[in-house]
């Protein structure tokens, strides 16, 4: 197995723990923070006021910020590659 294909996985694994410790943390903070009013997601979607809501909210946000700029740079990457290898 190449070290490319390594690395790739090992940032797609830290990404999805990155995000599933996003959901953990949201579940905890709808299970013992009392009073909360319910979020938005891109300040549009409601989600519910409930730990699962938060959770929810936690990971797809998380998932967002982070898989945007990743993408990108998976995108560009594969671009400056592609240059390197025609010439």
């Amino acid at each position: 197995m190449s070290s490319n294909v390594r690395g790739q996985r090992f940032v797609l694994g830290l990404y999805a723990a990155l995000v599933a410790v996003a959901g953990v943390a949201g579940f905890l903070t709808g299970t013992f923070v009392s009073g909360l009013s319910q979020p938005r997601f891109l300040f549009l979607i409601p989600f519910p006021a409930t730990p699962l809501g938060f959770a929810a909210y936690g990971a797809l946000t998380l998932a967002l910020v982070l898989g945007i700029p990743l993408a990108l740079v998976v995108f560009v990457s594969a671009g400056i590659d592609d240059d390197a290898k025609s010439q």
